[in-house]
């Protein structure tokens, strides 16, 4: 164990985190499911022996919820890990090393999302002494609150909230707001199925049209899941929205200003809008009084309104924290207060964690000598 890695999980545990090891195959459905495509497409697959699909852990979080569950663990309990991961990347590399913290069931939300961003600057302090750090913070239940509160369709809240941290996917659902296309993507007997609304004859005809294209079924996403977007497409194509709904939307994207100012910065937008945020806004402004009082400088972290994380899992706040200029973010964070349901948990159970990439970090160490 390199004298870095000793280190952090040091912090961990003076931090009241217990260390935990999960194993490094785990199944691979719970990833494909919710974790969302950006991982889903670099994931690695295998088999077992009686034929059950696993993949070498991408990311913790899933992997340590599972094992939480599995060992029917009380709650409140805070998980800490560090170990080897396996993604697929477009610089070659494909195995790399995350250290973090779950931090499971406390109903404070606030306390634990700033202990949670806490945490994370703190090991980069230590790691990095007298680096400059930067926070970008941004807030997924904030964004579905706005488009709530906007009045839009109920599928196009779900697509945008799908959308939410990818600007690329965020401004081609714009555009579709703005001049839905109809069909497009879609041609033939797919079209007429999907505009009828009938997913189980959509899904059937798409597993056909897969296995005759020789690609298996189970690949990625399912031909049921496939279904229901296309049927969601075509219903989403006979809306259109208001140009206000459209301005408030870009207005509220827009919105980028220290985490400080950000609460008067969204209730003045609510206000323009002729819209109300409640209890968004006000977790909001309890999470940003609760991050500036754990000692962070208030200079340094700034609220994104567009800011999100390419997991599908995350429910709340997010953040990143990088060095100003850096390539990449060191730290990754957020709120998944839905996950540990899906994952089969008997009841709700919030969540909150981040992960550091000490490949990065050891790279920013070499680079300041």
């Amino acid at each position: 164990m390199t004298a870095l890695a000793a280190s952090i999980l040091d912090l961990f545990a003076a931090r009241g985190a217990q260390a935990i090891d999960v194993p490094m195959l785990q199944p691979a459905d719970p990833f494909l499911d919710i974790a969302g495509e950006d991982l889903r497409r670099r994931i690695f697959l295998t088999e077992s022996e009686t034929g059950e699909t696993l993949c070498l852990r991408p990311e913790f979080t899933i992997p340590v919820c599972l094992d939480h569950i599995a060992n029917r663990a009380a709650t409140p309990r805070r998980y800490a890990y560090l170990g080897e991961v396996f993604r697929q990347r477009r610089d070659g590399e494909s195995e790399f090393v995350q250290a973090g913290i779950e931090d499971l069931g406390d109903p404070d939300t606030a306390r634990a999302d700033a202990r949670s961003l806490a945490d994370a600057h703190a090991l980069l302090a230590m790691a990095l002494p007298g680096l400059p750090l930067a926070v970008t913070l941004g807030d997924q239940t904030v964004f579905e609150a706005v488009l709530a509160a906007l009045g839009l369709p109920r599928g196009w809240q779900k697509r945008l909230a799908r959308a939410f941290g990818s600007a690329e996917m965020v401004e081609a659902a714009l555009a579709d707001l703005a001049d839905p296309p109809a069909g497009r993507g879609l041609a033939g007997d797919a079209n007429l199925i999907a505009a009828s609304g009938d997913r189980a004859a959509l899904a059937a005809f798409i597993e056909g049209e897969m296995r005759e294209a020789g690609i298996s079924p189970s690949a990625g996403r399912t031909p049921d899941e496939i279904a229901r977007r296309l049927i969601e497409k075509a219903e989403l194509s006979r809306l259109r929205l208001t140009p206000a709904q459209l301005d408030a939307l870009k207005t509220f994207l827009a919105i980028h200003v220290p985490l400080a100012e950000a609460p008067a910065a969204l209730a003045g937008f609510a206000a323009s809008s002729g819209i109300v945020l409640g209890e968004a806004l006000d977790l909001f402004s309890a999470r940003a009084d609760a991050i500036l009082s754990n000692g962070l400088k208030a200079k340094d972290i700034a609220y994104d309104a567009a800011f999100g994380r390419p997991l599908d899992y995350y429910t709340g706040v997010v953040f990143e924290i990088a060095a100003p200029g850096g390539p990449r973010p060191l730290v990754g964070g957020g709120r998944y207060d839905r996950l540990l349901t899906l994952l089969g948990a008997e009841r709700p159970i919030p969540g909150v964690g981040f992960s550091v990439w000490l490949d990065r970090i050891e790279k920013a160490r070499e680079g300041r000598g």
